[in-house]
């Protein structure tokens, strides 16, 4: 007895479509220099290129990347605050290469600690910020790796939270940095750190300026971490967002920053050029369900899955077709698939997406029952 609705929502065609799905190009097709790179757009995740993605390399100081993910992550918990005062210990200040020198006993807010670690790659910061969360890096490692374990970085193990040591068995690949750079970005918070160009701390007596200078050059650019070590050698993930669209371009083992910058510059540049972001969800909102027998007449509806596509600039405008039936027979769980969303570029399908029922109707009981069609018969 139930019939199909199907509601077709089309946007005037702008332009001839394009391919819906972009490919991703592989080594030769994009000029790159480095033997390691990988492009990934960071709402969806959809990889843009990459070369030599999955191969285990030293990661430097973007491993730093993780140290940064773990102290946010702790500071959305509420596990510590910016405020709070870290005292670095002399393990901690015994570190050099990229540091701000601290001393032994001396007090730091977290919030300085993170500037510290994001703008200028302090591995002192980061041994005391991973003693302070975790009580020794040791065990702070441990955190990173088990983390590492649940994002799925399978060619990722850490042995070191700062990246300077040349370890064997540290190391990483250009997939899992982006991987790691994505969640690590989904933080509003760190883009108050990664995009800082120079900055001070110690009340202005000591500068800070950051190691990615894409931060003062490159539109948009919202971070992210830079590396080296004569292993490594220069490695970089870099981010940037324009107009709703965000890119990581990940770099590994380059022959010189400026070259590992100007391989993150041609990926980023080739993908704000070509690509955008195509909304699944349609303008229109979502009708409610007319319910047959339940406690109530309606119920909502919302559609679950992904929220954006990546979608080729200048492609056909997205079609939304909505299935749904034209009654829904209580009971109604929450949750409930009762339709679909099909969402087509240039007449290709590019998402399925379910609709659910937005709220619980339960079915009326006998007397419910006997009132409505008491109700029915009163009305004759």
């Amino acid at each position: 007895m139930k019939q199909i609705l199907s509601m077709l929502l089309i946007c005037a065609l702008l332009l001839p479509g394009r391919a819906a799905a972009p490919e991703t190009l592989r080594d030769g097709a994009i000029p790159i220099q480095a033997p390691s790179a990988i492009l990934m757009e960071q709402e969806t995740g959809t990889v843009l290129y990459e070369k030599n993605a999955d191969e285990r390399m030293a990661p430097a100081s973007v491993t730093k990347v993780m140290t940064l993910l773990l102290i946010v992550e702790d500071l959305e918990a509420g596990k510590i605050r910016l405020d709070e005062v870290v005292t670095a210990s002399a393990r901690a200040a015994s570190f050099g290469g990229s540091c701000v020198f601290l001393e032994e006993g001396e007090r730091m807010s977290v919030d300085e600690m993170l500037k510290c670690i994001a703008v200028v790659s302090a591995n002192d910061c980061a041994v005391a910020m991973a003693e302070h969360l975790s009580g020794t890096e040791a065990l702070f490692v441990e955190r990173m790796n088990r983390r590492a374990a649940e994002l799925g970085l399978t060619n990722t193990h850490f042995t070191n939270c700062t990246g300077l040591f040349d370890d064997e068995e540290h190391y990483t690949s250009a997939r899992d940095v982006a991987i790691l750079s994505r969640e690590l970005m989904r933080h509003e918070l760190i883009r108050n750190y990664s995009t800082i160009w120079m900055d001070s701390i110690r009340g202005g007596s000591f500068e800070l300026a950051n190691t990615n200078k894409l931060v003062y050059w490159y539109e948009g650019c919202t971070g992210l971490k830079t590396g080296f070590t004569s292993k490594a050698l220069y490695c970089l993930s870099a981010t940037a967002e324009r107009d709703g669209v965000g890119f990581i371009a990940v770099i590994m083992r380059g022959e010189s920053a400026e070259s590992r910058n100007a391989d993150a510059t041609t990926l980023l540049n080739y993908a704000f050029a070509n690509f955008s972001l195509c909304s699944l969800r349609p303008e229109t909102p979502l009708p409610a369900l007319p319910v047959e027998m339940g406690r109530r007449g309606s119920v909502s509806l919302r559609c679950e899955g992904a929220e954006w596509a990546l979608a080729p600039k200048g492609s056909a405008a997205a079609e939304y077709a909505l299935s749904l039936p034209e009654l829904l027979a209580a009971p109604v769980r929450e949750g409930q698939q009762v339709g679909s969303l099909t969402v087509r570029l240039a007449g290709e399908t590019i998402a399925e997406l379910p609709i659910l029922a937005a709220g619980e109707v339960p079915r009326i009981g006998f007397w419910g029952i006997f009132k409505k069609l008491a109700g029915s018969l009163i009305g004759l």
